[in-house]
């Protein structure tokens, strides 16, 4: 068992312990299902277009509400979505709309989920300038072996992605929102200093870059 004064160390760094004795960020260090997220999926880089927009989509679900309901709901939103299938999703109609607002599983919000729609059709567009989702929003990747800034909301580069994105057409997509994905999805690591699975993310994303 780390000593309190380990204990108290870790928690300035934004560190915390569990009880398998494994430092994590404090953010996931529990319940377990966070914990799953951040040691399995949070920070580590990819470039599949569907995950890629299922994130953008979710954290704007997120929005004024903890990530952790967004994941325990997650499996109800990839069914209620057609699995974020950009193809699918920018078909849905007005009888979809109401489905999902009756739709106990996901968060009910009528701008949120109109939102999904029109996002969709905006990432097909995306991907026919582009080439794909992932060619996109990896140009706007910083240099890797950045250290880790978990205490900022917003960056520039988030600032100016979002800006783009709203020019495009989409919505929903905040610089907060939009620094959240990228820290999600790998393209910063933003696991923090002494975090058992930060070098790993961070040999990943120099192999992805």
């Amino acid at each position: 068992m780390p000593s309190k004064a380990q204990n108290d160390y870790n928690w300035r760094m934004g560190l915390e312990t569990g009880d398998d004795g494994i430092p994590r960020c404090r953010w996931g260090a529990q319940p377990q299902l966070n914990r799953l997220y951040h040691d399995e999926e949070w920070g580590r880089p990819t470039s599949d277009g569907v995950r890629l927009f299922e994130k953008v989509c979710l954290e704007g679900f997120q929005a004024g509400l903890s990530w952790l309901t967004i994941l325990r709901k997650r499996d109800n939103f990839r069914s209620a979505f057609a699995g974020f299938e950009p193809e699918i999703v920018s078909r849905f109609g007005e009888e979809d709309v109401r489905r999902l607002l009756d739709d106990p599983g996901i968060v009910r919000h009528e701008g949120k989920i109109r939102s999904v729609i029109n996002n969709a059709s905006m990432a097909l567009d995306l991907i026919d300038e582009q080439g794909s989702l992932g060619r996109y929003f990896w140009s706007w990747a910083p240099p890797p072996d950045l250290p880790p800034r978990p205490e900022l909301a917003t960056t520039e580069v988030s600032t100016t992605l979002s800006k783009d994105l709203k020019k495009r057409g989409w919505s929903f997509v905040g610089p907060t929102t939009i620094y959240a994905f990228m820290q999600a999805m790998g393209l910063v690591n933003d696991h923090v200093e002494g975090c058992h699975v930060r070098e790993e993310c961070a040999a990943l994303r120099r192999a992805f870059a």
